[in-house]
C-alpha cells in the first residue's frame, strides 16, 4: 500500500503523461487532503498464471553465443553487438542454465583449442626450429585474444556461475588474469598457471580465463604423449619429449639466446612472450628452464675453456669478458626470464667462467697486476672471486705471498739498505692502496698486509729498526726540503706504519735517542713542532714509558735556557765572558735521559777553559752535590776567520774542528805556518782515530779550510796541514761541522751493544720473575713462558746462556733428580 505525499504528488502530477490521467490523479489526490478527506490505498496484486520461459530459449541462446564463440575463434566478424550478446548470457544464467552453458562453451573452447595446437603439428621435422617459434607465437596470441573476448561476452557467466561453484576463486583468477592485458597478455593468474593437466581437472569449474589455459595445456600435454608414443619413449621424463610442440619451442628459444649470446640482434619481445606462456601453461621449470640452464653450462663451459687455453691470453681482458657476461645475463633475467631464474643462471655463469678457472686467473694474472699497480684489474678480480666458494681465500693467499716476495727481496738486500725504507714505504703504499682501493677495505686483507710485513721486516733483526730511525732522522732534519708542514707529517704517519711491524723497537728506541740528541744539541731539528708531534705518535703506540727518557730530553734543553739566563744574570761572572770576547751556550743534560757518551779528553785553549770554569763554578754553586761531566764530542762553535780571497767569513764546526783550527791561529802566510799530524795531536791532546777524522774532513772534505801535504784522501803519519790561502766560499756562513751528524762504525757498534746488554738485563729479570711466581719449572717451559713474556726477538740459545748466568749467580738452580728442571732460590 502506497500513501502519497501532497508535494511527491504535485511533482508526479507536473510532469504528466501527456493524457491527463496522471494530472486528474493528481488533483484528486490534493483535493482530498485539503477537504480533511482520508488518503485513498493503491495495491498491487501479482500475475495470475506464472510467465513460462519459451520452450527453445536455451537452444535459441546457444546457438546465438555458439556463432559468436566460433567466429571469435576463426577470426569472423561477430553478427550479434556484444551488448546483445552479453544480455543474453546474463538472461541464461538469471534462469539457472549456467551449469549447461558453462559445459557447453567449455566443449566448444576445447575443439577449437584442438584444432588451433594442430596447426603446429605434422610439419617437417627439420624445420627450423626459431622460424618455428613465429607460429607459436601466433598461435598462442590468437588463443589468448580469443580467450579474453569470450571471457568479456561471458563476463556475468564468470562471475555468477563459475564464482559460485570455486567459493570465489574463478573470479580472482579472472580478475587477476585481464589486469594490464591488452591483446596478448604476458602472465597468467597464479590459479591457471599451477593447475593440474590431468583430464580431471580440466573438467572442473575455472575462471574462463583458466579454462582457456587448462585446455591449452591439455591438448600440448596430448601432442607429448603423442610424440613419445611415436618415438616409442613412454617411460620418458616430460622435458625429454623434444619433437613435441614444447620442445620445439624450447629448441627455438635455446637457439635464440645461444644467437644473443654471439652477438646478433633478436626479437626479445618475442622471446618474452613464449617465455610468459610458458609460465601461464605452468610448464617453465621442467619445460624451458631446465633445458635452458643445462644449455647455458654447456655454452659457458667451453668458452671459458676456449678463453682460457688462448696462449699469452691477458687475465685483465678475462676477467672484463666475465664481468661483461655477468651483466648480459642480468639484463637477460630483466628483459624477458623470470626472477626465479635469476640466481640459478648467475651461479651457472660463476660457476663455469670463473670458479672453474681460479687457479688460472690467481696464478697468471695476480702477480703482473701487482707489478704494474692495476688497482681496478684488482678489483675487479676480486669482485669475481668473491662470488665463488674459496676464492676469496686463493686471493688472499696470493696477496699476501706476493707482498712477502716483493718484501724479502728489499729486505736481504744488503748492498741497498741506504733505499731499503723507502722502497718498504712504496711496497707499504701500494699494498695498501691495493687492499682499500680493489679490495674495499676488507679486514682480511688488510690483516694478510699486517702478517706479510712483520713476516719479512723481521728477518733481519736490527738493521730495519735501525734504517726506519735514521729514515726519520733525515726527515726531521729537514733532508727532505721543501716539504710542507702537512707533507711531513704525513711521511711520519707512513714511517710510523712501518715502526708498527719491527718487533726490535728497543732498537729503534736506541738510534732514534741517539740521532734525536744530535738534532737537539746541534740545533739541526727542522721543526721543533714536528719533534714533539713524533713524541707523541711514538707514545701512542708504545706507551708513556717507551717516551719518558726522549721526553726528559726536551725537558733538559728547556731546563738548559733557564740555566743560561741564569749564568747571563750572574754579571760578575758573565762580565768576563764578554770581556773574553766569546759567547757561550751550556745545554745541561741529565745523564738517566740521554745516551751514553764516552768522555774524550781535548786540551782546550785557554780562553775556552777559562769559560768553561767560569759556568762550572756558577752551576755548582747553584745546584750544591751535583757533578759536572763535560761532553766534548757534541760541542759545536762558530769561528770568525779571514782568509786572503775572501775576507771574513763565519764557519760553523766541531769543538774539535775549533781546538785544531785555532792552532793556526796568527800563522797564516809565515814560514812555519805549517803543522804537522803529530804537532797537531800534541797540542790538542785529541785520541788519534777521532783526530784523523776531524783533520780529514777539514782538509780532505768538500769545504777545504787546510791543506794537506801530500794531497790524497786519508790522514797519515807525517802529514802536514796549513790554511788554505785558496780558500774562497761565496757564502758568509760555511758549514763545516757536518762530521758530527755522521755515525761512525764505533758508534753503531756501541749503539748495538748497549741495545743488547738492556735485553740481558730484561731477560734476566724475565727469568726471576717466572720462577719466583712458579718456583719449579722444565726447562721448555722456562723457554715457552720467556718467549712470551719479551717483547723483542730472542733466540733460544741466548735465552739459555741467560738461564746458566743466574745459576751461576745463585738465582737458580738446577734438580738434582733431573738436570731439566729447574728449582728457585730465595
Amino acid at each position: 500500500t502506497v500513501e502519497g505525499r501532497s508535494g511527491a504528488m504535485e511533482d508526479w502530477a507536473s510532469r504528466g503523461d501527456g493524457n491527463g490521467v496522471v494530472a486528474n490523479l493528481a488533483r484528486r489526490v490534493t483535493a482530498a487532503k485539503q477537504t480533511g478527506g482520508a488518503a485513498r490505498k493503491l495495491t498491487i496484486k501479482p500475475f495470475k498464471e506464472r510467465p513460462k520461459l519459451p520452450a527453445d530459449f536455451e537452444e535459441d541462446s546457444w546457438r546465438m553465443l555458439s556463432n559468436a564463440v566460433d567466429a571469435v575463434h576463426q577470426k569472423r566478424p561477430v553478427s550479434e553487438s556484444f551488448e546483445t550478446l552479453y544480455r543474453r548470457v546474463e538472461d541464461v544464467c538469471l534462469h539457472k542454465l549456467g551449469a549447461g552453458l558453462y559445459a557447453r562453451l567449455r566443449a566448444s573452447c576445447e575443439s577449437h583449442v584442438r584444432e588451433r595446437v594442430a596447426t603446429l603439428r605434422g610439419r617437417d621435422g627439420a624445420e627450423d626450429p626459431v622460424a618455428f617459434l613465429n607460429r607459436v607465437d601466433d598461435v598462442w596470441g590468437d588463443h589468448c585474444d580469443a580467450t579474453l573476448t569470450i571471457r568479456s561476452v561471458f563476463l556475468y557467466l564468470d562471475r555468477t556461475h563459475v564464482a559460485h561453484q570455486t567459493g570465489g576463486e574463478g573470479v580472482s583468477g579472472a580478475n587477476t588474469s585481464a589486469v594490464g592485458t591488452s591483446s596478448r597478455p604476458e602472465g597468467a593468474s597464479g590459479a591457471g598457471a599451477d593447475r593440474s593437466t590431468s583430464s580431471s581437472s580440466v573438467e572442473s569449474v575455472r575462471s574462463l580465463w583458466d579454462m582457456g589455459l587448462a585446455l591449452f595445456r591439455a591438448s600440448l600435454a596430448e601432442d607429448t604423449a603423442g610424440s613419445r608414443g611415436t618415438d616409442g619413449n613412454d617411460g620418458a621424463a616430460p622435458h625429454s619429449a623434444t619433437n613435441d610442440v614444447l620442445g620445439k619451442t624450447t629448441r627455438g628459444l635455446l637457439a635464440l639466446v645461444e644467437r644473443e649470446r654471439g652477438g646478433e640482434a633478436v626479437d626479445r619481445a618475442k622471446v618474452k612472450r613464449l617465455t610468459r606462456a610458458f609460465r601461464s601453461l605452468g610448464v617453465y621449470s621442467d619445460r624451458f628452464e631446465a633445458p635452458f640452464l643445462d644449455a647455458t653450462r654447456a655454452f659457458y663451459r667451453a668458452e671459458g675453456m676456449t678463453f682460457a687455453g688462448r696462449s699469452g691470453e691477458s687475465v685483465g681482458e678475462y676477467l672484463a669478458h666475465c664481468q661483461l657476461r655477468l651483466a648480459e645475463e642480468q639484463r637477460r633475467c630483466d628483459d624477458y626470464l623470470e626472477s626465479g631464474t635469476r640466481r640459478a643462471l648467475v651461479q651457472s655463469v660463476e660457476k663455469e667462467l670463473v670458479d672453474r678457472h681460479v687457479g688460472w686467473i690467481v696464478d697468471n694474472g695476480f702477480d703482473a697486476m701487482m707489478d704494474k699497480s692495476d688497482v681496478a684489474g684488482l678489483r675487479r678480480m676480486h669482485a669475481l672471486l668473491r662470488r665463488v666458494d674459496g676464492g676469496l681465500d686463493k686471493l688472499r693467499v696470493a696477496f699476501g705471498s706476493a707482498v712477502r716476495a716483493r718484501g724479502v727481496a728489499v729486505v736481504k738486500d744488503e748492498e741497498n739498505d741506504r733505499d731499503m725504507v723507502t722502497k718498504l714505504l712504496e711496497l707499504k703504499r701500494r699494498a695498501d692502496e691495493v687492499a682499500e682501493e680493489s679490495f674495499g677495505g676488507d679486514e682480511a686483507f688488510n690483516a694478510v698486509v699486517k702478517e706479510s710485513f712483520e713476516s719479512f721486516v723481521n728477518q733481519r733483526q736490527n738493521r730495519p729498526a735501525e734504517l726506519i730511525a735514521k729514515h726519520i732522522d733525515g726527515k726531521l732534519r729537514g733532508a727532505g726540503k721543501g716539504e710542507t708542514e702537512d707533507e711531513l707529517e704525513h711521511s711520519l704517519d707512513r714511517a710510523m706504519a712501518l715502526f708498527r711491524h719491527i718487533q726490535g723497537k728497543d732498537v729503534f728506541e736506541a738510534f732514534y735517542k741517539k740521532d734525536l740528541a744530535k738534532r737537539l744539541l746541534l740545533s739541526k731539528s727542522a721543526s721543533n713542532d714536528a719533534e714533539k708531534s713524533m713524541i707523541s705518535r711514538l707514545k701512542a703506540e708504545c706507551g708513556s714509558q717507551f717516551t719518558t727518557k726522549l721526553e726528559g730530553m726536551f725537558k733538559d734543553v728547556d731546563i738548559s735556557r733557564d740555566v743560561m739566563r741564569s749564568f747571563r744574570s750572574d754579571s760578575e761572572r758573565f762580565a768576563k765572558v764578554e770581556a773574553a770576547g766569546v759567547e757561550l751556550y751550556v745545554n745541561v743534560l741529565t745523564a738517566g735521559y740521554w745516551p751514553t757518551y764516552p768522555t774524550v779528553e781535548v786540551s782546550l785553549p785557554p780562553e775556552m777553559d777559562a769559560l768553561q770554569g767560569l759556568f762550572r763554578d756558577h752551576y755548582l754553586g747553584k745546584h750544591g752535590g751535583r757533578r759536572l761531566v763535560w761532553q766534548n764530542s757534541l760541542g759545536h762553535c762558530v769561528l770568525r776567520a779571514e782568509f786572503p780571497k775572501c775576507g771574513v767569513k763565519e764557519l760553523a764546526v766541531s769543538l774539535f774542528q775549533a781546538v785544531v783550527c785555532l792552532l793556526f791561529n796568527g800563522n797564516s802566510g809565515s814560514d812555519n805556518s805549517s803543522l804537522t799530524f803529530e804537532e797537531i795531536r800534541a797540542a790538542t791532546g785529541i785520541e788519534d782515530k777521532e783526530l784523523r777524522r776531524t783533520l780529514q774532513s777539514l782538509a780532505c772534505g768538500k769545504v777545504r779550510v787546510l791543506v794537506k801535504e801530500p794531497k790524497g784522501r786519508d790522514v797519515e803519519d807525517g802529514d802536514s796541514f796549513s790554511v788554505n790561502e785558496q780558500f774562497n766560499e761565496r757564502l758568509y756562513r760555511v758549514k763545516v761541522n757536518s762530521i758530527q751528524l755522521k755515525e761512525t762504525k764505533e758508534e753503531n757498534a756501541a749503539t748495538n751493544e748497549r741495545v743488547f746488554q738492556d735485553r740481558q738485563y730484561q731477560i734476566d729479570a724475565a727469568i726471576v720473575r717466572i720462577m719466583k711466581t712458579r718456583k719449579t719449572l722444565s726447562h721448555q717451559l722456562l723457554i715457552a713462558e720467556l718467549l712470551a713474556q719479551v717483547k723483542f726477538p730472542a733466540r733460544p740459545t741466548d735465552l739459555k746462556k741467560r738461564i746458566e748466568s743466574l745459576i751461576d749467580r745463585e738465582y737458580l738452580e738446577r734438580d738434582r733428580a733431573n738436570a731439566q728442571v729447574y728449582n728457585y732460590l730465595a
